[in-house]
C-alpha cells in the first residue's frame, strides 16, 4: 500500500514538473497562455508587470488563485483527491520559482503546440492517477461529474476568458496561439484521462461483507452483490458490482488491497449511466 501511495505522489510531482517546464520553456517566453488557473496566473503576472509595474511571479499567483478552489474540492470532490491536488499545486509553484525561463525556439507556433502537449500530458497523467493540478481541473471535474461530458470540453469553455483577455490586452495573434495551445492540451487530456468519467467495477471475492462495509465507509456508492462460483476451484464466492467515477478508482483499489488482496477485480469503462446515480 505504501508503494501505491508513493507511486501516486511521484506521478503527481512529475506532472507538476512537466507543467512548470511547459510554461518556463515554451509558453511564458512566447507570451502564449496555458489552460486553467496556470494560464490565469500567467496573464495576471503579465498585467501586474506591464500595467502596474509590480513584479509578481506566476508561481506565487498560481498558489493564491488555487486556495479557494482547493477548499471547494475538499468538500465537493473528496479529501484524498484534494490532498494530492495540493501537493501538485505546491510542487508546480516551487518548480516555477526555481526553473529558469528559457526560450528554446523563437517560433511561436512550435512553442504553442509543444507547450500545449506537455501541459496536456501533465494534467492528464495527474487526473489519471486520482489528483489534479488544481484550479480549473477541480471545477471541470465537478461539472464533468454532474453532466457526464468529457472533462476537456469544460477546459475549453472555461478558458475562453483567458483567450479574450489575452487578445484585448496584448496582441490578437497571441490570443489565437493561446487558443491553439488550449485546443492541443484539451485533446491530450481527454486522450490520457479517458472520455468516460464513469467506470464499472466487478469484484469477485470471498470477503463480500467486509469489502462491502469498507467500500460504504469510504465511498457513497451503491453495490449489487451476486452469488458466484469458481469454475476451477468450485468455491462459492460473491460478485460485487458497482459504478464509480474515474477519480474514485484509486480509493477503491486501496480498499480492495487492504480487505482482500486476493480478490479478482475487473474495471471497464462506462459510457453512460441511467437511473439513480449520485453525482454531487
Amino acid at each position: 500500500m505504501f508503494m501505491m501511495e508513493a507511486k501516486r505522489v511521484i506521478i503527481v510531482i512529475f506532472g507538476a514538473l512537466l507543467n512548470a517546464l511547459s510554461l518556463n520553456f515554451f509558453l511564458i517566453g512566447a507570451n502564449v497562455y496555458a489552460s486553467g488557473f496556470t494560464g490565469g496566473a500567467q496573464l495576471l503576472s503579465s498585467i501586474f508587470n506591464d500595467f502596474i509595474g509590480i513584479n509578481v511571479s506566476t508561481g506565487i499567483l498560481l498558489l493564491l488563485l488555487n486556495v479557494p478552489v482547493l477548499l471547494i474540492g475538499w468538500y465537493k470532490v473528496g479529501k484524498g483527491f484534494t490532498i494530492y491536488s495540493i501537493i501538485s499545486v505546491f510542487s508546480t509553484s516551487i518548480f516555477l520559482q526555481f526553473i529558469p525561463i528559457i526560450e528554446l525556439s523563437s517560433d511561436i507556433m512550435l512553442n504553442a503546440v509543444f507547450g500545449g502537449v506537455i501541459a496536456g500530458v501533465a494534467v492528464g497523467i495527474t487526473l489519471k492517477n486520482g489528483a489534479s493540478t488544481g484550479g480549473m481541473d477541480i471545477v471541470a471535474m465537478i461539472l464533468s461529474r454532474i453532466n457526464d461530458k468529457p472533462i476537456g470540453n469544460y477546459f475549453l469553455i472555461m478558458n475562453a476568458g483567458i483567450i479574450v483577455l489575452a487578445g484585448l490586452l496584448y496582441e490578437p495573434e497571441n490570443a489565437l496561439y493561446t487558443m491553439l495551445t488550449l485546443y492541443v492540451s484539451t485533446r491530450v487530456i481527454d486522450a490520457l484521462h479517458t472520455r468516460h468519467e464513469k467506470v464499472t467495477a466487478m469484484i469477485v471475492t470471498l470477503k463480500a461483507d467486509e469489502l462491502q462495509k469498507a467500500i460504504h465507509d469510504n465511498l457513497v456508492r451503491g453495490i449489487t452483490i451476486l452469488p458466484a462460483k469458481g469454475a476451477y476451484t468450485k468455491a462459492d464466492k460473491n460478485l460485487l458490482y458497482l459504478v464509480i467515477t474515474r477519480y474514485e478508482l484509486y480509493d477503491l483499489e486501496k480498499i480492495i488491497a487492504e480487505v482482500d488482496p486476493n480478490a479478482f477485480t475487473n474495471i471497464v469503462e462506462t459510457a453512460g449511466v441511467y437511473g439513480f446515480f449520485r453525482r454531487d
